[in-house]
């Protein structure tokens, strides 16, 4: 489809995915291939189709006061539709519904970012075209999960961890480590939940990075064979202490509030909404650290409605809109400038864990983003294991 009212670019890279391998469900672009960028927003379409996590696209029907839909359809006119997901997969997937042609775009997190970059599935967009660009915070301007080779895929807008949460009334004294849900010696065995993806492989790396050193783990992303294999064994063990995996965020509250769960990991929103019905809830940063989620807005490269995609890229970035996401959600804001509209809203409690310590790029640095395996390890070294191999491993142990 023609991007009606744009001004393109076509510039020439080298491996402009050189990032990611091919086994990571895309073809890598090779030398002297072009990367198409957007420079200008054209006339709007009158529509916006997104694929969205769940909470990132609110119009009010939760609750009134968390509405940043309507303010945009009013400004553009382009009428939102969302598909919410529950994984990176899954939005891989539906990208690529259609040859690409039925959703405009995707807040894609880096498991599935790169991905997309690589299959060649996204539009790359100058980052000019966003005024509130200049106040995003600088770990954030050109992370590899969302740009290559200085091309940038989209903009950033929440990010944060993924802790440990639990119940205090019955898990004392509070933890410290992530070991009460891998080790079989739990006293909360049959009482812990997972997360269900094949990303959650990167925890258990994590872990033994942490308390098995020989094993030699430098990134729980990048994992060789051997690395993979110690992960997904710890990840057997865990099985039997597990009351169930989640991917749809409310099965999680559900557990939680039911009582058949009491720890496990988590996103913020899930805190927060058990808090807010009021039951027994607390998190922490265990001592072995927390993998994570930036989130990006990307565009598909066949977007049917282009321009109210960028308008919305744009709209997301502004300041007050990324502090009510943040309220509502319960993460970070990838713009610096808008924690001080968080605090005014919540308080201390923008320099907490379920914040993301909002602007603290320390914090933000102590992460292990999700981000796609591939056999190039990034240091180096090639032996590393591709996410197609992660599927099938997580697979297995599900199924198993």
């Amino acid at each position: 489809m023609t991007m009606r009212g744009k001004v393109h670019t076509w510039v020439s890279v080298v491996a402009v995915a050189a990032l990611v391998g091919a086994a990571c469900g895309g073809q890598t672009a090779s030398k002297g291939s072009t990367v198409h960028i957007v420079h200008t927003i054209g006339k709007t379409e009158g529509a916006l189709n997104l694929i969205a996590w769940s909470g990132y696209v609110e119009d009010g029907s939760n609750d009134p006061k968390f509405d940043w839909v309507h303010p945009f359809e009013n400004e553009t006119g382009c009428q939102i539709t969302v598909k919410y997901a529950d994984t990176s997969d899954e939005m891989v997937s539906l990208m690529r519904q259609g040859g690409g042609r039925v959703y405009d775009g995707v807040s894609a997190s880096g498991d599935a970012s790169n991905r997309l970059i690589a299959g060649g599935d996204l539009t790359a967009v100058d980052p000019k075209l966003f005024p509130d660009f200049k106040d995003v915070l600088q770990p954030l301007q050109a992370p590899p999960h969302n740009t290559v080779n200085g091309i940038h895929y989209g903009v950033p807008y929440m990010y944060g961890p993924n802790f440990l949460m639990f119940n205090p009334k019955v898990v004392k004294p509070a933890p410290t480590s992530w070991d009460i849900t891998w080790e079989s010696n739990s006293p909360y065995a049959g009482k812990i939940t997972a997360y269900d993806s094949p990303i959650f492989i990167a925890d258990a790396a994590m872990y033994l990075k942490a308390h098995q050193p020989s094993l030699g783990i430098k990134d729980p992303y990048e994992l060789t064979m051997t690395e993979l294999n110690a992960a997904v064994a710890l990840l057997q063990q865990q099985k039997p202490l597990v009351d169930k995996y989640w991917s749809l965020y409310t099965d999680e509250i559900d557990g939680f509030e039911s009582g058949d769960m009491v720890a496990g990991t988590a996103w913020p929103i899930n805190f927060s909404l058990i808090e807010a019905d009021k039951k027994p809830v607390d998190a922490v940063a265990p001592s072995e650290g927390m993998t994570g989620w930036a989130d990006t807005w990307m565009m598909s490269a066949h977007a049917p409605h282009p321009n109210c995609m960028l308008k919305w890229m744009a709209y997301t970035l502004r300041p007050e809109v990324q502090a009510k996401v943040a309220e509502w959600y319960g993460a970070a804001t990838s713009n610096g400038a808008a924690c001080a509209l968080l605090k005014k809203s919540v308080g201390d409690a923008a320099d907490t864990l379920r914040y993301g310590n909002c602007g603290n790029t320390q914090f933000l640095a102590s992460l292990y983003l999700w981000k796609t395996p591939q056999a190039n390890c990034g240091d180096g070294r090639t032996n590393c294991i591709d996410y197609s191999v992660w599927q099938q491993k997580w697979t297995e142990l599900r199924g198993a």
